[in-house]
């Protein structure tokens, strides 16, 4: 008889990320541990808990609460803050180590309510279920503004704390992206309420194309890990790494004038990979007739998601406070 082989074979290798398997197993090779959310964080107040926003398939959010003192019977509103983690869409949690800390960190220099999205991951998910389960967690956030019509049980948090006036929405790297699919939806379809989005920032947004553009390599571009993470991931996606759900600046995507928010803020650092495509979706929103303002920030010196994997260093501190800032900025 012949000898029985054991090993797996391998549908899609996406170096330091992920390795899964034709039999549909998947082995993720990247990521923080996951945490428990916490009542008091010791350090610096905030409160998170865990929620379930629809049950089959699941999407649930970790939400984030600023320490607050009390001052009067009515209870104090803050921003909300509707947030998308990173993790080239098939790593990373929003209940991740390092997202926990990040938001934690953020929501008590901000002094506002976030909450994080845990949307499902590819290759499991489909790269558009995720959008749509990230646009459905902005639709449940929202739906705390109405007496009527919103959630049968509303979550308390949102319900008492939550100012719908201020809504904001943001993510990093892949996140980013998302928050930029989860805009272009909001420029064309209502929310519920009629809730306006009233800023949005993108940190180190995950965006790509086939030509290099700026410092991008100029050979084996199609070789290079963000364009291997979107057309293994998403190989049947119209365009393929042209398609404007990444490359948003490519001939024939939407305008970037139908974004629906505000104000924007884009966020680069000098050593990153997707520093240049972070830089032209900048001005290319600046040049679409967008009627927000526009704001871009650079981290000098720093790398890919710096704010987020080392969030105690100073410059992450400083980081931090920049997007605290435009989360409280008056308009």
């Amino acid at each position: 008889m012949g000898s029985i082989c054991t090993s797996k074979e391998v549908e899609i290798e996406l170096p330091t990320l992920l390795r899964a398997y034709k039999d549909g197993t998947v082995e993720r090779l990247s990521g923080t541990p996951y945490v428990p959310p916490c009542l008091e964080d010791p350090k610096t107040g905030v409160a998170s808990k865990d929620i379930t926003i629809r049950e089959d398939p699941l999407i649930q959010a970790r939400l984030h609460l600023p320490k607050l003192e009390p001052v009067n019977e009515q209870p104090e509103k803050l921003p909300i803050l509707v947030y998308y983690h990173g993790g080239g869409f098939c790593i990373e949690s929003a209940f991740s180590l390092v997202e926990h800390q990040y938001l934690t960190t953020l929501v008590a220099e901000g002094k506002i309510l976030a909450v994080s999205i845990e949307y499902r991951l590819a290759p499991e998910c489909p790269v558009p279920t995720i959008f749509d389960d990230c646009w459905e967690g902005l639709q449940w956030v929202a739906s705390h503004s109405i007496d009527n019509g919103g959630p049968a049980v509303k979550e308390p948090w949102l319900a008492d704390h939550g100012d719908f006036h201020r809504v904001f929405v943001a993510g990093d790297s892949a996140g980013a992206t998302i928050a930029h699919n989860v805009l272009m939806r909001a420029g064309r379809d209502p929310i519920v309420g009629g809730i306006k989005i009233s800023g949005a920032y993108l940190t180190h947004p995950y965006f790509w194309g086939s030509e290099p553009i700026g410092s991008e390599p100029k050979t084996d571009h199609d070789k290079e890990l963000p364009h291997i993470v979107w057309t293994s991931l998403y190989p049947t996606a119209k365009g393929g790494i042209d398609s404007p759900m990444i490359n948003p600046f490519v001939t024939g995507a939407p305008s970037l004038a139908g974004l629906g928010c505000g104000r924007l803020l884009v966020s680069v650092a000098e050593k990153d990979l997707l520093r240049n495509r972070g830089l032209k979706y900048c001005e290319a929103v600046k040049e679409s007739g967008f009627k927000g303002e526009v704001e871009l920030v650079e981290a000098e010196g720093e790398d890919h998601a710096f704010h987020i994997v080392t969030y105690e260093k100073e410059s992450a501190q400083v980081m931090i406070k920049r997007l605290a800032a435009f989360l409280n900025k008056t308009c």
